[in-house]
């Protein structure tokens, strides 16, 4: 009998470990934000992250950023946007970088109020040039669906919403129930360092990009979030509100890595099957990380954009 309690408290011990860790883990709290650069936004759903970059007079650009990495992805591109005219506003989603934490489901409601809320809160109420990356493409096209009147043009760079292969394990967490949950609380840090390791020898705009990505684990709230964002946002199809954008006759772009292994380059095929008026541009030796690994490629499928 006692080694059937020691070998059922050893398998309750196994479940508990990767739940005890998390909690284990430091807020993301004012501690925490001292020495974050930029300002913050009590939004209905807590604080959130911004900071204003680029030219100081001009349209407004605001970029969303994707499921894992916080608005430092953008210190490689406004430069070359501001370059371009515009005055830039980034911000961390929840659960990211400088932003609260917030439980509940990550979907697009959810974000897309996150990101109408901060544009109230910062005056913004003339048209945008919205830009998103992975993840932030889903969420800037879920935006663009609702408000079209409110954009100038969006540009997605490596869009989620047409397909993603984001690896087993983001499989697991979709369809395994309690098991997929625990198995994400338990291995995605060992396998995030390992995918994030891979492109320590990159070159890169931003500066530790590395670091600052496996920085993220440190929190806690992070890796809820981004389980949460898999299981909501990023398993949204969104080809129907592709197809209200088109008929809104919003200028659209989109940029893909020719070498992007998360979001398959078939899905350029399936946006100009949606919208034909979509100008769309492929950096062939980018992976999904184009944004940091390729700037001047991106700034430069970016061009036009202060002509049209």
């Amino acid at each position: 009998m006692i080694w059937l309690v020691l070998v059922l408290g050893g398998l309750a011990l196994v479940v508990a470990a990767p739940y005890l860790h998390e909690a284990l883990k430091p807020h993301m709290d004012d501690k925490a934000r001292r020495s974050a650069p930029g300002k913050f936004a009590e939004l209905s759903r807590g604080c959130t992250h911004y900071r204003w970059l680029g030219a100081t007079r001009g349209p407004v650009a605001v970029c969303v950023h994707g499921l894992t990495t916080p608005s430092f992805v953008w210190n490689g591109l406004a430069p070359g946007l501001g370059a371009l005219g515009f005055r830039v506003l980034v911000y961390d989603l929840y659960g990211r970088g400088y932003s609260d934490r917030p439980s509940g489901p990550q979907d697009s409601a959810f974000f897309v109020t996150q990101l109408e809320e901060l544009l109230e809160d910062q005056g913004v109420d003339g048209d945008i040039t919205l830009l998103g990356y992975s993840m932030g493409g889903a969420i800037a096209t879920a935006f663009a669906a609702l408000f079209p009147e409110r954009l100038r043009q969006l540009v997605l760079i490596a869009p989620a919403g047409l397909g993603h292969d984001l690896g087993p394990l983001a499989e697991r967490v979709t369809h395994g129930g309690r098991l997929g949950r625990w198995m994400m609380q338990a291995f995605f840090a060992r396998s995030f360092r390992k995918s994030t390791e891979a492109e320590r020898d990159l070159p890169s705009s931003v500066e530790g990009i590395v670091d600052l990505q496996q920085g993220e684990l440190h929190y806690r709230g992070f890796v809820p979030a981004v389980m949460a964002s898999i299981n909501g946002m990023v398993s949204e199809d969104l080809r129907e509100e592709h197809h209200d954008i088109a008929q809104s006759r919003v200028a659209v772009l989109a940029i893909w890595g020719g070498q992007d292994s998360i979001i398959p380059i078939s899905s350029m095929g399936d946006l100009a099957q949606i919208n034909r008026a979509a100008r769309q541009e492929v950096i062939e030796d980018a992976g999904h990380g184009l944004t940091y690994t390729h700037s001047a490629a991106v700034i430069h499928a970016m061009r036009d954009l202060m002509c049209d």
